[in-house]
């Protein structure tokens, strides 16, 4: 073989080499930004897996029974908008009980709609909707999932 196919041979491994380093770190790039979205996503789910809302049957001082809902943020920061939807039975409207601010670190309670004590069992969750500390709408379900609302 002469010096000239020696040459060429090298320029094509060196070529291939260049192409195969060129995709392992384009790879390792997207690895990386997929990493950074899911941290980040991680970050503004945080605040929000903080809130709970729930239904419970309470005993007030003058010895009746009250039904309650209770909204805690358990988070550093206040939630903002947050509203109870009631479900509607038959052809009703459907309704929302507004509460507004829940403080950071607290419960907030309200009280529920008086015919729902017929149907109370046992504590339960209840479906929430709010804003978080940065705007973005959150909403969990009776179920406990959280998912953001536009």
């Amino acid at each position: 073989m002469d010096s000239d196919a020696l040459g060429a041979i090298a320029d094509s491994f060196s070529a291939v080499g260049t192409i195969g380093a060129f995709l392992v770190g384009f790879r390792l790039l997207r690895r990386e930004h997929r990493r950074e979205a899911d941290r980040a996503e991680d970050e503004r789910r945080a605040q929000a897996e903080r809130i709970s809302a729930w239904i419970e049957l309470v005993n007030k001082r003058d010895g009746t029974r009250d039904l309650t809902f209770h909204i805690h943020n358990a988070s550093p920061m206040p939630i903002y908008e947050v509203e109870l939807p009631l479900p509607a039975r038959g052809d009703e409207e459907p309704h929302v009980e507004f509460v507004g601010l829940v403080p950071p670190g607290q419960t907030i309670q309200r009280s529920a709609p008086a015919e729902w004590l017929r149907t109370y069992v046992e504590p339960e969750p209840v479906q929430i909707e709010f804003l978080d500390s940065a705007g973005r709408r959150w909403s969990r379900d009776e179920q406990g999932t959280l998912s953001r609302s536009d």
